[in-house]
């Protein structure tokens, strides 16, 4: 079975930078940047969160996610601290990775929940807390895994409710999901995705609907937009690029572009641009 991580994070990648390690005193804010993620490891609390009118208590080793940019305050003891890890994210295309958009605004883990990880932790926090050389670029890479992680065991405890990772969750749909996924260009019709999910037609219709939100169709369009917009922060021409998702002609690509974001793809890409220059 093709690994439905493995594509998600192939297109649309994550990649982390570790801005603190150590103590952490007292009332810290953290400000929410455009277009960035954090991902914080608390070894040793305990630490309140602060969020959104929200206030979250970690009295032990935990993993806290914020996939999207969300102003957050850590109150910790004055003198003692909390000794922590912490990390921005940055999926690629911001609010627009359809990682980043499928997760929860806030994640709150136990460390020791996270099955499988206890080698990878250690390692992290015995980098982030040295001064070894090439420590930056190791515990990026170590977030990273981190995160990937932290990705498999939210599908694999099906604990989300809605959405592209709720569906791959799903025992059956993310077959359909990962074919879409897999082969953007293929005419895809109803039978097919049932076909590939293993079930019946109107089943799988209302099934994908009930769980991912959206119908198959709109799904679909959905993530061939998603590689449309890749593909132009690389520069790459539409013409080139219809082809390849799924539409005969660069303008069968602009009407479906403009009727899932509102936008031409010329004048997604001007705005994105000024986006990202800000």
């Amino acid at each position: 079975m093709v690994d439905r991580l493995a594509v998600l994070l192939e297109r649309f990648p994550v990649s982390a930078q570790v801005f603190h390690a150590g103590p952490l005193c007292g009332i810290n804010t953290l400000e929410g940047e455009r277009e960035l993620g954090q991902l914080h490891l608390v070894q040793r609390g305990p630490v309140e969160v602060f969020h959104g009118g929200e206030t979250v208590c970690v009295d032990r080793p935990s993993l806290l996610l914020y996939p999207r940019p969300l102003t957050h305050r850590f109150a910790t003891d004055p003198e003692r601290g909390a000794d922590m890890a912490c990390a921005n994210l940055r999926f690629e295309g911001g609010a627009q990775n359809p990682v980043a958009a499928a997760l929860p605004a806030f994640v709150c883990l136990p460390l020791e929940a996270l099955h499988g990880t206890g080698p990878v932790l250690a390692l992290l926090f015995e980098e982030a807390f040295a001064r070894n050389c090439g420590r930056q670029a190791m515990v990026d890479r170590l977030f990273e895994v981190v995160m990937i992680q932290v990705l498999r065991q939210l599908m694999e405890r099906g604990e989300l409710r809605g959405g592209m990772l709720a569906g791959l969750s799903h025992p059956r749909l993310r077959h359909a999901m990962v074919a879409m996924h897999e082969s953007p260009a293929r005419e895809w019709t109803l039978e097919d995705l049932a076909a590939a999910a293993g079930m019946s037609r109107s089943v799988f219709a209302s099934a994908f609907r009930e769980r991912v939100g959206l119908t198959p169709g709109h799904y679909l369009q959905g993530w061939r937009v998603g590689l449309a917009q890749r593909a132009l922060r690389q520069g790459r021409p539409l013409k080139v690029v219809a082809a390849e998702i799924g539409y005969g002609s660069e303008a069968a690509l602009s009407r479906a572009f403009k009727a899932h974001c509102g936008l031409s793809p010329r004048a997604w890409k001007q705005q994105d641009a000024a986006a990202a220059a800000e």
